[in-house]
């Protein structure tokens, strides 16, 4: 029993270091005790590591290091795609060899569609390759988006790519492209997430839990028979507990590493794909995209040291015509004459701008509100939770 209460405490130990280190960064969660330990975790405690290697190896282990974790999380590679493959694949060949003949066909039958979903749509991701915006020699940039003049401003050029940057999109160093919506670069797909792919991205965060959920309960109708308490014993009794902690070892002993270990492994990982679905469920909420959530968070910041101000698209246009001389701010708000027109269910005559000394911009101070919260400003990208919801699952 001692190696599977350390199999037990590995896995657990490792489902919350991965929880930490990858929604600790979230905006939601920069001020809490997770964003605390991320920074604890994946800033201060490598650069104590990195002053201690310095000192007894000249600073070499921290020289490899910082090449693997390059090459790992900086560049583009399928190393987490097939680790991730070999764990699915492993776990569920292991536990399907040694639990097969003690299932019957029913409750093996749901794992024909339940099994390949995970691939299927892990597949689907990482070949998806549309959404990647045409490089200078091919056709003019698609335009699926209005710009809002807040978060994203027309005539804006990437230095990288050389166009000029649709609504909504952003350059991947990664992939080495501009992504159309894009959401974030996934190392477990080993692709950027946006037009798309990102419902694929959607339906793998639902298909895996799904499927450890499921294993987990084949596990459970294994081994359940072994597991018996008294009855008389009260529940909230100490002789209770004691009672279900024989059962749970006998259960254990029964199961083995290929039933229980792999059960075990099923539901203490199950939760991370459902956080991080649930997440993603509440930026198809807001409608935003995990981009556009940080660029948000900083807008935030900002308005609360009162560095943001609101103004009038048509008012500011016809000012800058009558006035002229402004055409470097104009350019800079993107107010300088817009090229087309977008059809999209919502019109917005709202542009933000920020400043650095807390004061509107010269010779326009009767035309800009400042705004001290993000609920005082439109999110033109936000058609409702339905409608949010529509856009993503018809790949848009």
């Amino acid at each position: 029993m001692q190696p599977l209460h350390k199999l037990l405490f590995a896995i657990l130990a490792v489902s919350f270091v991965t929880f930490v280190a990858l929604f600790g960064r979230l905006p939601a969660l920069r001020k809490t005790p997770i964003g605390w330990l991320q920074r604890a975790l994946c800033l201060h405690a490598p650069n104590r590591l990195r002053k201690i290697d310095s000192k007894i190896t000249g600073g070499r282990v921290t020289l490899k290091s910082q090449r693997l974790g390059q090459y790992l999380f900086y560049e583009s590679n399928p190393v987490v795609v097939i680790l991730f493959l070999i764990l699915v694949t492993g776990s569920a060949g292991l536990f399907l060899w040694n639990a097969y003949a003690l299932l019957s066909t029913s409750l093996l039958l749901p794992l024909v569609l339940l099994l390949p979903a995970p691939y299927i749509f892990t597949y689907l991701c990482v070949t998806h390759t549309s959404h990647f915006l045409p490089l200078p020699a091919y056709p003019p940039q698609p335009e699926h988006y209005p710009y809002d003049h807040i978060l994203f401003r027309p005539n804006t050029t990437c230095r990288t790519c050389d166009i000029l940057k649709p609504a909504r999109s952003k350059h991947c160093s990664l992939c080495h492209r501009c992504v159309d919506k894009c959401d974030h670069h996934c190392p477990w797909v080993n692709n950027c997430l946006g037009r798309g792919n990102y419902r694929w991205f959607l339906a793998l965060l639902l298909s895996l839990p799904i499927l450890e959920f499921y294993g987990a309960y084949l596990a459970w109708t294994i081994i359940r028979p072994y597991i018996s308490v008294l009855p008389e014993n009260p529940f909230f009794s100490w002789a209770h507990f004691t009672d279900l902690g024989d059962a749970f070892v006998r259960a254990i002993n029964v199961g083995g590493l290929s039933i229980a270990g792999v059960s075990l492994l099923a539901i203490t990982t199950a939760p991370l794909p459902l956080a991080l679905l649930a997440y993603h469920c509440y930026l198809i909420w807001a409608g935003m995209t995990t981009n556009e959530s940080q660029k948000w968070a900083d807008w935030r910041d900002d308005m609360a040291d009162g560095l943001v101000f609101v103004g009038s698209k048509a008012v500011l246009r016809q000012h800058f015509a009558t006035q002229g001389g402004q055409r470097e701010l104009a350019q800079m708000l993107g107010l300088d004459g817009e090229t087309g027109s977008i059809d999209w269910p919502i019109e917005s005559d709202m542009v933000c701008v920020r400043t650095n000394d807390g004061q509107p911009p010269r010779g326009q101070e009767g035309m800009w509100r400042r705004v001290w919260r993000l609920e005082e400003v439109e999110n033109l990208y936000d058609l409702g939770g339905w409608g949010n919801l529509v856009e993503v699952m018809m790949g848009r």
